[in-house]
């Protein structure tokens, strides 16, 4: 890596750090996790995806596919944090 880029990178780490972005940033790349893991089938019955306070709130429009779904719930949550590179999701809730 060229010193232009690490000088980038370590600027936009700081920018992201001040500014508090990355609550938002993780959230975004939860969201394309989740679409990239569970694929089109699950994605087609998921409404929203929401991170708040290390809690993933999954809104799905199947109640079958929300029971189905709570009981892989620990292994969904290993393979997003696994994504993340960082523990970020200790929970999630299906409603």
């Amino acid at each position: 890596m060229s010193d232009d880029v690490k000088k980038i990178k370590s600027i936009l780490g700081e920018f992201i750090t001040k500014n508090d972005l990355t609550d938002g940033i993780d959230s975004a790349r939860i969201q394309d996790s989740w679409h990239e893991l569970l694929g089109k089938n699950i994605n087609a019955y998921t409404q929203t995806i929401k991170l708040q306070h290390d809690v993933l709130v999954v809104k799905l429009s199947s109640s079958v596919l929300r029971q189905e779904l709570s009981y892989g719930k620990d292994k969904i949550i290993d393979m997003i944090n696994e994504c993340l590179g960082k523990n970020k999701v200790r929970d999630i809730r299906f409603i």
